[in-house]
């Protein structure tokens, strides 16, 4: 017998979207959502969790074992609006057969561009230009005033190169820098010469070369703190480092003392490891462009990963394998 609850599934959506994704939301399905944009707490988590037969979470929502554990036999999917699942216990899911889905690809575009505005920004001095003019503090040009690093010519080694990385080699050749970049595998030599790219298998001889870091791999147990106070150190003193991947991938105190000491140049971040908290000594540096987690922030994005949760859901809902399924095995 097919299961009712298929035929129209209770879906609570933890953040408020885009209006053409909650409404066509509505139009499909028994959807909740959250029409203030108030992340949820813990027990408005553990409530929807409890009644709901698919859950629609993002970033700021933590789905670990203990959640999964207090949800009701009803709860079937877990439709990640974003493509990290890094705030998603996997393992517990497995164990209740909740299957997950994410929102692949349709992020890639507008996260490389704003990689590469950082990428330019930060070795140029944009942030600490614009808060000069509007402290009023600027007193003209001078042959001297403000200067920064060119770009061109430099060095570009890129921290896991997926769909994100390629796609910001392919800018940052345009802007003639010279591509490195360290994967756990080396692509084929078909996307290398695409992008004009060198593998490095040694991250540590990578960082040593580069004079721009771009990170862009996923955050896991094996990339938690990958940029260390070690490998931080490996860089030159004249070398930025540019993160809009996941703010707990770098060792956010080291680099913090970096920047104070001037061991290295400058940063570029999208992204923290207690967002939406901002260590203080961070916001007190000159030498650092923040950005409030944005780089995928455009009206195209979302409605695009919206359609994708929609497409997971619809189905799911018809017995079908979710196009975009995390976890493998289960219908």
């Amino acid at each position: 017998m097919a299961d009712p609850r298929r035929s129209n599934p209770l879906i609570v959506v933890t953040r408020k979207l885009t209006p053409a994704v909650e409404t066509r939301m509505t139009e499909l399905f028994g959807a909740t959502l959250n029409a203030d944009d108030r992340p949820f707490d813990r027990a408005a988590l553990e409530a929807a969790v409890a009644a709901c037969d698919v859950l629609v979470p993002t970033i700021t929502d933590g789905i670990d074992a203990a959640l999964i554990e207090r949800a009701g036999p009803q709860l079937r999917l877990i439709a990640n609006f974003g493509n990290g699942v890094d705030h998603i216990d996997l393992k517990a899911a497995r164990a209740r057969r909740i299957l997950v889905t994410n929102t692949p690809g349709v992020l890639t575009e507008d996260t490389a561009d704003m990689a590469m505005a950082l990428i330019l920004a930060v070795p140029r001095r944009v942030g600490e230009g614009e808060r000069l003019i509007r402290s009023g503090g600027w007193s003209g040009w001078s042959p001297v005033g403000m200067l920064g690093r060119r770009i061109t010519g430099k060095t570009l080694g890129i921290v896991g190169m997926g769909r994100i990385g390629q796609a910001i080699a392919l800018r940052a050749r345009g802007f003639g820098l010279k591509i490195r970049y360290h994967n756990r595998h080396r692509l084929p030599d078909v996307v290398e010469k695409a992008v004009d790219a060198i593998w490095c298998p040694d991250l540590d001889e990578m960082l040593i070369q580069a004079d721009i870091v771009s990170v862009n791999c996923p955050h896991n147990d094996e990339t938690h703190h990958l940029l260390d106070a070690r490998r931080l150190g490996l860089m030159k003193p004249d070398a930025y480092l540019i993160n809009l991947a996941r703010g707990e991938i770098v060792e956010e105190s080291a680099l913090i003392d970096a920047l104070e000491s001037g061991r290295i140049s400058g940063a570029g971040l999208d992204v923290f490891a207690h967002e939406p908290a901002i260590d203080p000594r961070m916001l007190a540096l000159d030498n650092v462009v923040l950005m409030p987690h944005m780089g995928s922030a455009t009206f195209e994005a979302r409605d695009a990963q919206g359609a994708k949760v929609i497409a997971n859901i619809r189905a799911w809902v018809d017995g079908h394998r979710p196009p975009d399924q995390v976890l493998e095995g289960w219908i």
